[in-house]
């Protein structure tokens, strides 16, 4: 039975101060997140720590991310009621939720196929519908393109080009971007097919972003 208790809803709201308290000030990313149950997303051992703002495992090498990290890159890609997003690593789904809360026609890719199969049964049962894909985020889904915006949520060595190939002009693509233990959040908006314009924002910690599917 899927439960969201005053308990619970009351941590979320905490876990929202924080948030703000750490710099994140687009309330609309504030407000989708107090509404997204993260708790379920989370083996059992885990519910107690689901409003601490902190990463923890989900299985097959994978983890969800720290909300602050969810809420950074969230407010970087300045999205819009009715925007068409593409999220490469579905994970457990929270980002893709979280997404969905702020009005957006979410397209999400994830290479392991446990993970793939696990996230794709349990979204609709709480809620949340977003286009599910089991494929290889290097390649995007050209066929569904253009976007209006992109998120990577794992580590890339740059940014692929197939990926900007599938950005509208004065879209966004966000990315933490570098194959050491570290790599620098950046913000890419293109004005068109010849220019950019990138943005660096700090530095963060992601699992590296794999190529081709994975069947576990």
């Amino acid at each position: 039975m899927i439960q969201d208790t005053f308990r619970q809803k009351g941590l979320r709201k905490k876990l929202v101060d924080i948030l703000r308290d750490k710099g994140i000030s687009d309330e609309r990313v504030l407000n989708a997140i107090n509404r997204v149950p993260r708790h379920l997303f989370l083996d059992s051992s885990f519910l107690e720590f689901a409003y601490q703002d902190k990463a923890f495992p989900i299985g097959s090498g994978q983890t969800i991310s720290q909300p602050y990290t969810v809420a950074f890159q969230t407010e970087l890609l300045q999205v819009r009621e009715g925007d068409k997003i593409l999220e490469i690593g579905t994970g457990s789904g929270y980002q893709s939720c979280v997404l969905i809360e702020m009005g957006a026609k979410v397209f999400t890719i994830e290479r392991q196929k446990n993970l793939f199969d696990r996230t794709k049964a349990f979204l609709p049962g709480i809620g949340y519908f977003p286009k599910m894909f089991y494929g290889d985020g290097y390649k995007g889904l050209p066929s569904f393109a253009p976007f209006d915006k992109i998120l990577i949520t794992a580590a890339a060595p740059g940014i692929p080009d197939e990926l900007i190939r599938q950005l509208k002009n004065d879209g966004i693509i966000v990315a933490p971007v570098g194959s050491g233990e570290s790599q620098t959040m950046m913000a890419m908006e293109k004005i068109n097919d010849q220019q950019k314009k990138i943005s660096e924002h700090g530095k963060f910690r992601f699992v590296p972003m794999l190529n081709k599917k994975a069947k576990d």
